[in-house]
């Protein structure tokens, strides 16, 4: 969930800690500090007061300072930030009861002082499974790790890890090629685990500014903003359903090979071994560096396995980059762009019909992704309890093996040939639910990013798309679209594009114009055409009760003109704004919007979301 909906639904209280370590930041001069002052200048009351989404931007504006932060904290060595890092960032652990919490945690001790006491074992048994090389490797980096620790202590200061002796650690263990699983195991195995009683974990973790937490729903809550910042912390470059749909593309033979690199077992199934790279932390770069490919392999051989790997099994096109690093970092900020997308890539709707088949015809895969994911709930197979956990359609087919998503596809009537799970979320799209979903783009007539989403349009088709969208939210508000009424206005010179019949002789004129230029900035032209149109409704002897003029989005000096104007009742609207109240009408108790509510000059979004949300 994102950190402006997480705000939004918190207490004060609840997020006190995370405004410290902001307002900490600030006070120490941020890069960005111009663009945090400009933010801050409008609230004469210091961040306490700024609403979430200029919060979440502040978060943004000082992810960097806020990363050095929190590493700052790995010098502490009784900290075990690296223990708990690792369980709030897997997929589907940002939101958990404090129960479920204490439970994963204490089940990562056990596991971890299990792990501790084999991998010590099996380094001194001559008969292990491990290669002498490996056992080498453990060797050189646990040295290394005790000499950067008791160094202090045989000094009489208290035992930490410095930022350069960190950073050397870190130097190490990616030239020894060691997982984070590795250097976990080897780290616990110098220095003590102690048990925290959860409570205290938790407070530990608040006041650093990494979780929230809610007294009154006794639920922890880690946003996607910080569940990124926290994986890059720990050298995980991708989420794991991104490593797990990478994997899962690699035949066998492979597999075997990284899981023999990292002391993974290969006597389990392939799914097993993936799991166990993926929790592991074996390093995703390195993998496609060098463990997918023969020892013997040329440079350019191992830059068309990438191409091949990336374009016929994750099909992504035109992999950017001239050396296999920029390649492989193409990838990342791939994964890194869909991660951040909040839209869905089927509709709300479909994802809703696509869950409930999935359950008819796989009645095990609700207990799957349970386990899968380590939820604590019961039936988890639910389009928004899925999302607000940023797991979305693709994550869900993933997860299936061959055998059951063929099943599910020859059960539900859908498309054999072709990719499998690119004809399931075909089948599954719902068109006119995701042309609103992307109504913005629409607006800005960015057709690469609907044909990315799936929407394939004309270019001289978006201008009457986006009068038709917007149409379609007027109607789901409640409203009269009019299109009688409206035909019988217009001329054939001025045609009006939306009519709302209010009844009583009132109406309200909608004006609907796309723009791909930032900022719309004719406000001669349009306000000509919108007078005309308030002249023919009063010829009509009909009452405007507003003209809405509906864009992406205003120039300042489009909303000045506005304001000067006398002789029209105008209000502006942002396609964004729209979808947004559009979004939150849904949940709330009126069965028709109240227009009254259409007073600004450029309609306030917080004013009226909070308005409709009462």
């Amino acid at each position: 969930m994102k950190l402006e909906k997480i705000l939004d639904r918190l207490g004060s209280l609840d997020k006190n800690a995370f405004i410290k370590v902001i307002d900490n930041i600030i006070s120490k001069q941020p890069k960005n500090i111009k663009k945090i002052e400009k933010i801050l200048s409008s609230s004469d009351k210091g961040l306490k007061s700024v609403d979430s989404r200029n919060i979440a931007e502040i978060f943004e504006l000082t992810y960097d300072e806020f990363g050095a932060h929190i590493k700052a904290e790995f010098q502490n060595i009784s900290s075990q930030l690296d223990i708990l890092i690792d369980i709030i960032i897997r997929d589907g652990n940002c939101i958990m009861k404090q129960d479920w919490f204490s439970r994963l945690y204490d089940n990562e001790i056990k596991n971890l002082q299990k792990k501790t006491k084999l991998l010590s074992s099996e380094i001194i048994n001559p008969k292990s499974d491990i290669s002498e090389s490996r056992k080498r490797d453990y060797s050189i980096y646990s040295a290394c790790l005790k000499t950067a620790y008791y160094n202090d202590i045989a000094n009489n200061r208290e035992a930490k890890i410095t930022d350069d002796e960190t950073s050397i650690l870190l130097t190490l263990s990616d030239k020894l090629g060691l997982s984070q699983e590795e250097i976990k195991l080897i780290n616990y195995s110098i220095l003590k685990i102690n048990k925290v009683d959860i409570q205290e974990v938790i407070k530990n973790l608040r006041i650093l500014g990494v979780l929230f937490y809610s007294n009154k729903e006794n639920t922890i809550y880690v946003v996607d903003e910080m569940v990124r910042l926290l994986r890059s912390i720990r050298n995980k470059e991708v989420a794991e359903k991104f490593y797990r749909r990478t994997l899962k593309l690699l035949r066998e033979p492979v597999i075997n090979k990284i899981a023999r690199s990292h002391n993974i077992d290969r006597n389990l199934n392939k799914a097993q071994k993936i799991e166990g790279i993926i929790q592991n932390g074996v390093p995703f770069r390195n993998m496609l560096l060098t463990e997918i490919h023969k020892d013997s392999d040329t440079l350019t051989e191992r830059k068309k396995s990438l191409n091949t790997l990336c374009e016929k099994g994750l099909l992504i096109n035109n992999l950017k980059g001239a050396t296999l690093e920029d390649k492989i970092d193409s990838l990342i900020n791939h994964f890194d762009e869909v991660e951040k997308d909040e839209r869905v890539g089927i509709s709300f709707d479909g994802y809703e019909k696509l869950l409930l088949e999935l359950d008819e015809t796989l009645p095990k895969l609700n207990e799957q992704i349970r386990g899968q994911f380590q939820f604590q709930d019961e039936v988890v197979l639910k389009a928004e309890y899925l999302l607000d956990h940023n797991i979305k359609p693709r994550d869900i087919l993933d997860l299936l093996d061959k055998s059951d998503l063929s099943k599910f596809i020859k059960s539900n009537g859908i498309k054999q040939r072709g990719d499998d799970i690119l004809n399931v979320l075909e089948h599954y799209k719902d068109v006119e639910n995701m042309y609103i979903e992307n109504y913005e783009n629409v607006a800005y007539r960015n057709l690469n990013s609907l044909k990315e989403n799936g929407l394939i349009i004309k270019e001289s088709e978006l201008g009457i798309k986006f009068e038709e969208l917007t149409k379609i939210i007027f109607k789901s508000l409640g409203f009269n679209v009019d299109d009688n009424l409206k035909k019988n206005l217009s001329t054939r010179k001025d045609i009006m594009d939306i009519v709302l019949n209010l009844e009583n002789d009132e109406i309200i004129i909608v004006e609907c114009k796309t723009s791909k230029e930032r900022g719309y900035n004719k406000f001669s032209s349009v306000s000509r055409q919108l007078k005309a149109y308030q002249k023919l409704a009063e010829d009509n002897n009909l009452r405007i009760a507003k003209i809405l003029l509906v864009a992406p989005e205003f120039s300042d000096d489009f909303v000045t003109d506005c304001e000067m104007d006398t002789e029209m009742n105008l209000s502006l609207v942002t396609a964004s704004t729209l979808g947004k109240i559009n979004e939150a009408f849904k949940d709330s108790k009126y069965e028709s919007f109240p227009h009254v509510l259409f007073r600004d000059i450029v309609l306030n979004e917080d004013r009226i979301l909070k308005a409709i949300s009462k």
